[in-house]
Order: structure tokens, then C-alpha cells, then sequence
């Protein structure tokens, strides 16, 4: 009776497959199928799962606790999950330049530039990633750019937390958004603990089609010269150390 590691040396030759492709289909690397043929090590139930599978015999066949089959079922061919992964040999700071590493499953990338499933860079792009410029499905960086977005001085996404927020719902020093939360807000529900423009705006000083505060001018559209030139008068008063390009984001008149 054949011995595991004789079996699955047998059953790699058959199918045509080298140690490495063998290891690529598993997600091994070629040293750990290397030491499995020659008796070093034995696989986890998991990857035995996975040589079951791909050999189209049942586990106790595959480690030698079955006869073999007197006319074994053909042999399942599964096609090769995609996968490409690229790092650069130049390094900055023990990283490399660029590290790319995509494909079908978790893949997990580290670099200045980094493109992954996870990941971790200066510039980082993936479904999770975090860095100083962070692109993904969540991402936290100092520029955050995804579906939620966490950026210590900018964040844009469906949910954008930052020192400048602008999403769906935005929460930040200055929001932007559907629902906003800031210092200063602008939304379609604008809430601020200054100044608020927006269809509903609540702040000290607010401005909306119904607004709330201190200071409250409603029916925005219908504001006057006269109107947004108090307003002006009004934020100065109490602001009067507002910067020129913040203050003008709200003059709307």
C-alpha cells in the first residue's frame, strides 16, 4: 500500500503538474509540496480537502487508508484562480516602491505604492487599505477616498469622516453632504456648531429653507443682497477670524 507522500507524488505526475503548480492551486509554496512528497511534513485537513478535490479521490484513498479504486472517475480539472503579484526589487524606508498583489481571494500588499486586497502604503489601493493617500471600499489615510472614507484632512465616500468631509453622510471640521456634522456644514440636513448651510441648517449662525439657531435666515432662495450682505456682517461679528475662502463658501449671494 503506497504511502501519502508516494500517492500524491504519483497523483501530481499523472495530472501533469509540477511541485510549484501544484502549491500554486493549494495557495502552498513549492517547498511545503517538496516536503510533503518526500515525508517531511503532512498536509492540514484543509489542504487535504483541497488535493481530494483536485484529484477526484476520496481522503482516505489520498493517505493510504482506502483500496484504490478499480476504475477511478475522471479527473476534475479546475481552472487556475486568477492571481498576478508584482514587487519592485528598489526599496524605501524596508518597503518595496510597489508592491501589486491582486487576485481571486485575500491578497495582501505592502509598499510605498501598494494595490491589494489589504492594503498598506504611502499611496495604498484595495477593498481595505490605509495610507497617506487611501483608496478603497474602507480606507483610512491622510487623503481617504472610498465607500467609507476616514482621512485625517480629507475623507470623501458614502460615509466620510475628516478634518474635510464630503460623502453621504460627512462628519468633519468642515462637512460636506447628504447628512452633515461639523464645525462648520453644508447639506441637504446641515448641523454645525457655527455656521450651517443647507436645506435644514442648525448651527449658531444658520442659513437654510428652515433653519434653526442664533442667527436663523430661512427660505434660502428668496434671500436678498440686502439679506446675504447681513449675513456677511453677522458671520464677521462673530468670526471675525474666518478665513476668506471659508467665509465665501457660504456667501451663496
Amino acid at each position: 500500500m503506497m504511502t501519502f507522500s508516494e500517492k500524491l507524488m504519483e497523483l501530481r505526475k499523472a495530472k501533469g503538474l509540477s511541485q510549484e503548480e501544484l502549491g500554486f492551486r493549494l495557495d502552498v509554496t513549492r517547498q511545503t509540496v517538496s516536503k510533503w512528497e518526500t515525508g517531511q511534513t503532512t498536509p492540514e485537513m484543509e489542504k487535504l480537502v483541497g488535493l481530494s478535490a483536485l484529484f477526484g479521490v476520496s481522503i482516505d484513498e489520498l493517505v493510504g487508508n482506502g483500496a484504490q479504486a478499480q476504475a477511478q472517475q475522471p479527473l476534475v480539472i479546475y481552472p487556475r484562480a486568477f492571481h498576478y503579484e508584482y514587487k519592485s526589487e528598489r526599496t524605501l524606508f524596508g518597503l518595496p516602491l510597489v508592491h501589486v498583489n491582486v487576485g481571486v481571494g485575500l491578497r495582501r500588499a505592502k509598499g510605498i505604492i501598494a494595490v491589494g486586497t489589504i492594503a498598506q502604503g504611502v499611496v495604498a489601493v484595495g477593498a481595505l487599505s490605509a495610507g497617506v493617500i487611501s483608496v478603497g471600499a474602507l480606507c483610512v489615510g491622510l487623503l481617504a477616498f472610498g465607500a467609507a472614507g476616514i482621512g485625517l484632512l480629507f475623507a470623501l465616500g458614502g460615509l466620510a469622516v475628516g478634518t474635510v468631509a464630503a460623502g453621504g453622510i460627512a462628519l468633519g471640521v468642515l462637512a460636506f453632504g447628504g447628512l452633515a456634522f461639523g464645525v462648520y456644514a453644508l447639506g441637504g440636513f446641515a448641523c454645525a456648531a457655527r455656521i450651517a448651510l443647507g436645506g435644514f441648517a442648525h448651527g449658531h449662525i444658520a442659513i437654510g429653507d428652515a433653519a434653526s439657531g442664533a442667527y436663523a435666515w430661512e427660505k434660502i432662495t428668496e434671500l436678498t443682497q440686502a439679506d446675504w450682505a447681513q449675513i456677511r456682517g453677522t458671520i464677521l461679528l462673530e468670526y471675525p477670524r474666518i478665513a476668506k475662502w471659508l467665509l465665501g463658501i457660504f456667501m451663496m449671494g
